[in-house]
This record gives C-alpha cells, sequence and structure tokens, in this order.
C-alpha cells in the first residue's frame, strides 16, 4: 500500500484524497473481512479478532498521522454498513479513530521501529498499542449502547472484553503481518521455498485437527508457532498465527470441535483467550529471535573488520581504508589504543620552555670569559 501512494506526494491535495481514499478502502474491507464471523453476545455484535484496528494502526505508522480522515472514513462506513444511523454512531465513529491515533502517538513516543527488531519494539506493540490504546474504542465504544439504550446496564462488563480483546487481536495479529509484508524481500529466495513447502504441509495437517476436534487439542499449534518463529522469523510466525486464528474463529463461531457445547459467552473468553496466547507467543519470540541475530550479525561484522586490521598490521602494511568515505580508518597506535606521544628528547620544544630539556639533549654552551 506505501508504494501506491508516494510519500512525496502525500504534500499536494490530490495525494492526500488519494491517501484517504485508499486507507478508507482498506479499512472498509478489512472490516467486512472481520464481520463474516462475528458472534452475538448479550443483543451485541462483536468479533474475535477486528481486523480495521491493525490496518489503521498501520497506515499511521505507514504514512503519519495524515492517515487518520481515511480511518475515520472508513470506519463510518463499517459502522453504516451493519446498523442503522443512531445517536452513538459518531461516539463509536470518534472512539475507532482515536484509539489508533493514540496508540501510533504512544509508540512514536518510545522509538517504535517499523521492523519491530527489538524486544521493546514488540513489548511497545503488545502493552501500548494493542492493550492500553485500544480501551478508548471499547470503553467508549459499550458506553454508549448502554447510554442509548441499545445494552443493558448490566450487561456492560460482558460485551466490554469482548470488544477490548477484539480490537486488540487485530492489532497484535493484523499489524506485524502488514510491516513484516512492507519489509520483506519480494519474491522470496527460491533456495527456502522446499522448505516453505514442508512448513505449509504440517499446517495443513495440525491446524485443523486442532481447532475442528472434539477433543481438546489447540495445544498442538504451539510447536508450529515455534517452528515458524524459528526459521522465518516475524513474516512466517505472523502468517501461521493469522492462519490458526482464523481456523480457530470458525469453529468458535459455528460452535464445533473444542467449543461445543458451550455458552456464548464461554465460547468468546475460550477463543479470545487462545488467540491471545497464541498471537503473544509469535510476536514477543519472533521479535527476541530477530533481535539475537541482527546481533550475532553485527558482533560477526566487528570480528571481520578486526581480523582485517590485525592482518595489515602484521604485514606492516597501510590500515585498510574505510569502505563509506575512502579514508584510512587510522594509524597502528589509534587502531590499537595508543596514542602518539613524542619522546623524552622531543618534548615542549618551542612551547616557551615550560618542560625542560633533557640532560643529553641540552647544547653545550661556553661558559662567561675568566678574568684576567
Amino acid at each position: 500500500m506505501a508504494a501506491v501512494v508516494g510519500i512525496q506526494d502525500l504534500r499536494r491535495p490530490a495525494g492526500f484524497a488519494l491517501l484517504t481514499v485508499v486507507v478508507a478502502a482498506c479499512y472498509f474491507g478489512a472490516g467486512r473481512l472481520g464481520l463474516l464471523r462475528r458472534l452475538v453476545v448479550d443483543h451485541a455484535v462483536v468479533t474475535p479478532i477486528w481486523p480495521p484496528t491493525g490496518v489503521a494502526l498501520a497506515c499511521l505508522l505507514f504514512f503519519g498521522l495524515r492517515a487518520w480522515l481515511g480511518i475515520a472514513l472508513g470506519s463510518l462506513l463499517v459502522v453504516v454498513s451493519i446498523s442503522a444511523p443512531h445517536p452513538a454512531v459518531m461516539g463509536i465513529l470518534a472512539g475507532n479513530t482515536v484509539a489508533p491515533v493514540c496508540a501510533y502517538l504512544l509508540l512514536r513516543r518510545v522509538g517504535f521501529r517499523n521492523d519491530l527488531s527489538r524486544f521493546r519494539d514488540g513489548l511497545a506493540l503488545v502493552f501500548l498499542a494493542a492493550l492500553a490504546a485500544m480501551l478508548i474504542s471499547s470503553t467508549v465504544g459499550v458506553w454508549l449502547l448502554v447510554l442509548t439504550g441499545k445494552l443493558p446496564g448490566d450487561r456492560f462488563w460482558t460485551v466490554w472484553p469482548a470488544w477490548w480483546v477484539g480490537d486488540a487481536m487485530g492489532v497484535l495479529i493484523v499489524t506485524p503481518l502488514l510491516l513484516a509484508a512492507r519489509g520483506a524481500r519480494w519474491p522470496p529466495p527460491l533456495t527456502r521455498w522446499k522448505e516453505v513447502a514442508a512448513f505449509a504441509l504440517g499446517i495443513c495437517a495440525l491446524v485443523p485437527l486442532a481447532t475442528l476436534s472434539p477433543v481438546s487439542l489447540l495445544f498442538l499449534v504451539y510447536p508450529l508457532l515455534i517452528c515458524a518463529a524459528l526459521r522465518f522469523q516475524l513474516a512466517g510466525s505472523m502468517v501461521c498465527a493469522l492462519l490458526i486464528s482464523v481456523m480457530a474463529t470458525v469453529s468458535a463461531t459455528r460452535h464445533i470441535g473444542p467449543f461445543e457445547g458451550l455458552s456464548p459467552v464461554a465460547v468468546m473468553m475460550k477463543l479470545q483467550a487462545f488467540n491471545g496466547a497464541m498471537a503473544l507467543t509469535a510476536l514477543l519470540l519472533s521479535a527476541v529471535i530477530t533481535e539475537q541475530r541482527n546481533t550475532r550479525r553485527s558482533v560477526e561484522l566487528a570480528c571481520q573488520e578486526l581480523v582485517e586490521v590485525l592482518e595489515h598490521l602484521t604485514a606492516g602494511e597501510p590500515p585498510p581504508r574505510d569502505p563509506d568515505h575512502g579514508a584510512p580508518r587510522g594509524t597502528d597506535e589509534e587502531l590499537l589504543g595508543f596514542e602518539d606521544r613524542p619522546h623524552a628528547g622531543e618534548r615542549a620544544r618551542g612551547t616557551g620552555g615550560s618542560t625542560p630539556p633533557a640532560d643529553g639533549d641540552r647544547e653545550r654552551r661556553p661558559g662567561p670569559p675568566r678574568p684576567g
């Protein structure tokens, strides 16, 4: 999506209008996909995963605060498409817009990196963007339903957690997936196609068994998540998490497999607890592995440069030149940490006589004439 709208073009009115339309279309499309599998909890429609929150945050991370208008427009289209206009619409629209904007500001405040190459980036996305910022949209939305009489007041604490977790799951699954897709190399290297095919076969075999079997076998998906994070880092683990979450949501909405015979509230609680634990495992584990790999590459590069320097010093050659600036990296003494100090006989000559010369370096001058 970032390739469709150039950053430089966003400064123009036409570019801003195009950005707004693209973001609104993506938000609306994600909303319609999320509504394909929804649950009714106490006469309120909730979705186990609300993808538009993840799409909105990703658009803000890609384009900045200029994307807020497209988020608001897309949210309006989604709300109007599932319910008749009522006074609570504007409040829900404001909550759905403010929540991802606050998530974006919090992430930028702590120096979040879009490549999720550090463990702290994963923690920030989980606790600041998903769990903290999504409190805004869920609290505003449910309170407005209560105030307008569309939801009984005693049902607030039943619907509010489902709304909150659904919005948070969109951030935990969809946002990392879009960030990984933007930073991935396309097309992927052909040398890993066999490994990808074997891993896909494993997913096709184990995921349906874990999510459709009447025996509770949901724990079988965790080895797949660990393997995906180890071998394919963020992109592989989040794709795997998304597929598992979709299959679990299908089973929950059909009340089959491990969700058979449960009440709607119990189904929602079990599904969201499973999706949350799975998304946290995939996101944080891949962030840790990526950070460790980057650290190892940095250490290997530093060791390689040190070996080159020592080889030149041993051979008595000048130090290698910096490939970036074409200048020598330093003298032998500077590279080894020694300063170029003058010898005893060369100290402070011509500096006003502040340091006396050594005895061996003093010039022999004739003494005063003896009286005759």
